[in-house]
């Protein structure tokens, strides 16, 4: 099961690579109200690095860099993995894609695909209700 939440945010070009990094993941639903120190943000920084680098991160070294607890850096990885922006890779967890603009564009067939399938069962549906 994969899960993606897009969030119509207002984008204001900052020019400023954090600030268009926590709008893209405000976008992606991977930032809640709940993450006060902002370490989920943090370790998506963190992986968008790496993953250019083609490197992928244990939960104990983004725990160590980040200063967090490994419940709270396996917290954050279980929405990411659950996303399907970030993956599995060498004992470690890299996103997805090396470069956001082929993570968005991968996940957006994904969820061309799903609704494409949830589309499909609705006709059938509708063909049996007659």
């Amino acid at each position: 099961m994969s899960r993606i939440t897009v969030i119509k945010v207002r984008h204001n070009n900052s020019g400023n690579v954090n600030k268009e990094l926590q709008w893209l993941g405000d976008s992606l639903g991977l930032f809640g109200s709940r993450d006060k120190d902002s370490s989920c943000f943090r370790m998506f920084i963190i992986l968008v690095r790496k993953s250019r680098r083609n490197e992928s991160m244990s939960s104990d070294d983004l725990a160590d860099n980040l200063s967090l607890s490994r419940a709270t850096v396996v917290h954050h990885l279980k929405k990411l993995l659950e996303s399907g922006i970030v993956v599995r890779q060498n004992r470690g967890y890299i996103l997805r894609d090396a470069n956001l603009s082929a993570l968005v564009r991968d996940i957006k067939n994904d969820t061309n695909a799903m609704l494409a399938e949830i589309e499909e069962v609705a006709k059938e549906i509708d063909d049996m209700l007659g």
